[in-house]
């Protein structure tokens, strides 16, 4: 035992973890020959460095790229900072205290390495200095989207074709070809309903995937209903295209027209910001007729492409 030391009992072997740069990062699969092809985006197009190092910055612990501080123990094992607490303060290796070291020199071979974009696999062929490729993923174009349905907490990703194919197949939501629509809203005691998600609804038009959302919810202290779409793809792809939401009764109407937002914003983002037609409750159950004592809402609208 090295003077100072004490061993530790428990040792944690795996975990999942994020690094301080708030990316998860995954480890490398295959090594190639260096090239240097600048591609204007950032990064370089071609296959990465053959220099090795990249392995001794893997941690051992969640095998995830290690970023600064990189520490070690006495014996030189290093690990990092995210698994240093998980592991309360001891080496997984050799199980001395990791005291308070930093392994300086493993952060300043670092700077040295080039390194594929983590999502290769997807299409992106841009290689990056070390402590860049995070920086890159956050907004890369090939990163996978998340899945858009607003009624639970779904974990799952991919591209926009496996994410239409989950939506159908594992959400059994409503599918429509079309650029028009025509929807109505039913909910009994409206009064006591505060938030309420209703089904999503995907529109396939113009061979791209539009998602319409309904839901129930207060902003600031007044019930309010929203209607809004989001575009299945990247932002810049969303913008091509406009909507408008339709709703009203008895001579009275509103109509709402916008750009649909991407599904890279989250469903609680969108309807955060207001961005889409807000009905107050007093208006939406006077739209609805009767005693007022139902919903029975028509939201009508139409998608278009932008010239």
């Amino acid at each position: 035992m090295a003077p100072g030391s004490s061993a530790c009992k428990e040792v944690v072997e795996s975990y999942s973890t994020v690094s301080d740069y708030e990316i998860a990062t995954t480890e490398l699969e295959t090594i190639g020959k260096p090239t240097r092809a600048t591609n204007g985006s950032g990064g370089q197009q071609g296959i990465y460095s053959t220099n090795g190092v990249h392995e001794l910055l893997e941690c051992p612990v969640c095998t995830c790229l290690m970023y600064p501080p990189i520490h070690q123990c006495p014996n030189g094992h290093t690990l990092c900072s995210n698994c240093k607490t998980r592991v309360h303060n001891c080496c997984p290796t050799c199980r001395y205290d990791l005291g308070n070291i930093r392994c300086l020199a493993l952060e300043k071979v670092a700077e040295s390495l080039e390194l594929p974009c983590t999502y290769q696999t997807l299409g992106c062929t841009d290689i990056f200095p070390y402590y860049s490729k995070l920086k890159h993923e956050q907004h890369c174009r090939f990163r996978p989207f998340s899945c858009p349905y607003a009624g639970s907490e779904c974990s799952v990703t991919g591209d926009i074709p496996t994410l239409v194919a989950h939506l159908k197949d594992d959400h059994k939501v409503d599918m429509h070809d079309g650029c028009t629509f025509n929807h109505r809203y039913v909910k009994s005691n409206p009064h006591e309903v505060e938030n309420a998600t209703w089904m999503l609804t995907v529109f396939n038009c113009f061979g791209r995937q539009f998602c319409l959302h309904f839901e129930a919810f207060q902003l600031g202290t007044a019930p309010v209903y929203m209607a809004f779409l989001r575009f299945m793809g990247d932002d810049n792809e969303a913008k091509k295209f406009s909507y408008s939401l339709e709703v009203g009764a008895n001579g009275r109407k509103l109509i709402w027209q916008g750009i649909p937002r991407s599904i890279r914003d989250s469903h609680k983002k969108v309807r955060d910001s207001q961005d889409g037609l807000i009905i107050q409750r007093n208006m939406a159950l006077y739209f609805s007729g009767g005693d007022r004592q139902e919903l029975k809402l028509r939201v009508t609208g139409r998608i278009w492409k932008e010239e």
